[in-house]
């Protein structure tokens, strides 16, 4: 099958292609994103593995051989299921490469807001050593994380909560409690807001857009904080803003935003209580290489007719 990677930003694509090559396939790398871009460069592609590409419907239709889309990752933001589902076209994603540094990276952030290393770093560095600046940080044994989506990356993320001593409660309606995840106690999303002194979200962004916005702010505890390693869109940010400068909330640590990249002269930049990082929840070294053979792999399994291991719609 006609392989396409239609575009990528990685230093190479040497681990893809050797697992093509051991399977007698070929893959060629294009650097497509648009929908113009895609059809032009890929219009022979039945098998695409994408990155930011956007695989629309009207992708679909001027790419009649098109049979599977595998993305670079979790999110599949940029494909059009429900035209690829009428199209048969089958999509996959890679959603167990970084769940450990996604959750790694939530419980950083988690612990440096609650500590309030970031201020403190910059007071005892520009004014004075002082650690009543600091006041109050409370006992982790005596705060409540509340979990929003509680699927891998969730699970995984509350499991880290509940060893540092947290409470842990989750909101997410599929999940189902288990004798491994005991520790977690189910509420509403009405009920996380009112009672977690953080929240952390795992959620997908389809359906969830604006998801914490102005009024449920309002509703969370004044000294609580807010993380977000899943995607942007979730968060308002500029209600985000607001809930920083009128204190409503006491601190938030932000993974991804609704527009990538973030300028660096942005106005919620200002927040000395807000901590930003690029996207980067998902990396290590062990991760990026686990990605790049995962996609390679199901690609290798589709075009064989085997079963691939992680589909995103499902064909009749």
């Amino acid at each position: 099958m006609k392989v396409f990677i239609t575009d990528c930003d990685h230093d190479n694509i040497d681990i893809e292609k050797k697992v093509f090559s051991d399977a007698g396939m070929e893959v060629e790398l294009k650097q497509a994103k648009t929908e113009d871009e895609v059809i032009e460069q890929c219009k022979d592609g039945e098998i695409l593995i994408v990155q930011y590409a956007n695989i629309t419907e009207k992708v679909m239709e001027a790419m009649p051989k098109l049979k599977f889309v595998v993305r670079y990752g979790v999110g599949v933001d940029t494909i059009d299921l429900k035209a690829a589902t009428r199209h048969g076209v089958q999509v996959g994603n890679v959603p167990d490469y970084g769940m450990n540094e996604v959750a790694d990276h939530a419980i950083a952030l988690l612990v440096t807001l609650k500590r309030k290393i970031i201020q403190m770093n910059d007071f005892t560095k520009s004014q004075k050593w002082d650690y009543t600046k600091s006041i109050p940080i409370h006992r982790f044994s005596e705060e409540t994380v509340g979990v929003v989506g509680l699927g891998r990356i969730g699970r995984c993320f509350a499991q880290r909560a509940h060893a540092l001593g947290f409470k842990v409660i989750g909101y997410d309606p599929y999940f189902k409690q288990t004798s491994e995840t005991s520790y977690i106690t189910p509420v509403t999303l009405e009920e996380l807001v009112q009672k977690s002194d953080a929240v952390s979200i795992h959620c997908p962004a389809d359906g969830n857009q604006n998801l914490f916005n102005e009024e449920v702010f309002k509703k969370m505890k004044k000294d609580a904080v807010i993380i977000n390693v899943a995607r942007g869109g979730i968060i308002n940010e500029s209600d985000l803003d607001k809930a920083l400068t009128n204190g409503d909330i006491a601190g938030a640590g932000i993974d991804c935003m609704k527009k990538e990249p973030m300028p660096s002269d942005s106005p919620i930049f200002k927040h000395e209580n807000l901590i930003i990082t690029p996207h980067m929840a998902w990396y290590s070294e062990e991760a990026a290489l686990e990605l790049k053979r995962k996609v390679a792999e199901e690609s290798v399994r589709f075009a064989k007719g085997e079963e691939i291991h992680y589909p995103v719609n499902h064909l009749k």
